[in-house]
């Protein structure tokens, strides 16, 4: 009779190494399933915030020239962005004011949010200067739980 036994040697350091990289690939695969997994960024109607429909407006004010931005909203959804007095001098001044409200406006209308709003970098702070006016509307349309 001939045993086939084998002997396997393990360096205490090895076996500690190859645990902890199991244990950090299992939390990795949690991670991602849990950052990008099914259902992660889907809205339920109870995110969206009530609004008091109407019109609501906010103002820019710069370089002697004030420039409203008008948000209209029905109780659950916002209807469109734009411009009241867009005059020609601020147009001609800044070419990119009237483009870039069209931008945001298309995905406000369609997200029905303004997280997630992307734009060029080109006009990262006429876009970020209109979001904020877009939202300080919106923050007047909402209706509060009290």
């Amino acid at each position: 009779m001939r045993s086939k036994t084998k002997i396997i040697v393990l360096h205490m350091k090895e076996v500690i190494y190859t645990t902890i990289f199991i244990i950090l690939g299992i939390v990795l695969i949690f991670l991602l399933i849990y950052m990008f997994g099914p259902g992660r960024h889907q809205k339920n109607d109870s995110d969206q915030p009530k609004y008091k429909a109407g019109v609501y407006t906010s103002s820019i004010a710069f370089e002697g020239q004030t420039l409203d931005v008008q948000v209209v909203v029905d109780e659950d959804h916002i209807n469109s962005v734009s411009f009241v007095n867009l005059n020609d001098t601020v147009a001609t001044m800044y070419p990119l004011m009237q483009s870039s409200m069209d931008n945001i406006s298309e995905q406000i209308c369609k997200t029905q949010s303004t997280d997630n709003i992307s734009y060029s970098e080109e006009n990262q702070y006429t876009a970020t200067m209109l979001l904020n006016a877009v939202e300080d509307a919106l923050d007047k349309a909402i209706v509060s739980d009290e």
